[in-house]
């Protein structure tokens, strides 16, 4: 068996401000997610959907994408209302261990779905000055930009997608 890629939908690369248009296509990553993953794991078995990538089986990777999600939205939002927040780091690891996260991946869809319909409203009432604003994380002591933000979680959707894919064809269910 083949030994899954590091990097699936690729390396997500250096952050460069972005076009108008590189920004919509990446609103518009966010706001295809949950439709992605419904595809993903469309006519999957349970057996399949228990199948690990590396160390998350699917069901985990998708409820890891909506408790990664949550936090991002709410990092925008703390950016947008207060001079760079410093924001609250959370055990990724651990969150994957609890019981929602092994659970029917169809309720972390719902809720990347509803997460996501708002968030778009949010980023695409965002001014070029909004995506500028700040936060500070303390793990990898940084600051980023929104646009930064809105780059790593459009990518970050895109790579454990992919994660599911490369299951899917590397197993050909």
């Amino acid at each position: 068996m083949t030994t899954p890629p590091k990097y699936p939908a690729g390396e997500r690369g250096s952050f460069t401000t972005p076009t108008v248009a590189e920004r919509e296509a990446m609103i518009d990553d966010i706001a295809s997610l949950a439709a992605n993953l419904r595809k993903a794991i469309a006519g999957l078995s349970a057996e399949q959907l228990a199948t690990k990538y590396v160390n998350w089986d699917s069901k985990r990777i998708i409820s890891h994408l909506a408790d990664s999600h949550m936090n991002a939205f709410a990092r925008f939002k703390f950016a947008l209302t207060e001079e760079n927040p410093t924001i609250k780091p959370y055990k990724q690891w651990e969150w994957s261990l609890t019981a929602d996260a092994d659970t029917d991946p169809e309720l972390s869809i719902a809720l990347i779905e509803a997460l996501h319909a708002r968030w778009v409203v949010l980023l695409r009432a965002m001014t070029d000055s909004d995506f500028q604003t700040t936060f500070y994380h303390p793990e990898p002591n940084k600051t980023y930009t929104l646009a930064e933000g809105l780059h790593i979680y459009a990518w970050h959707g895109k790579h454990h997608t992919a994660q599911i894919d490369w299951m899917r064809q590397n197993y050909s269910w």
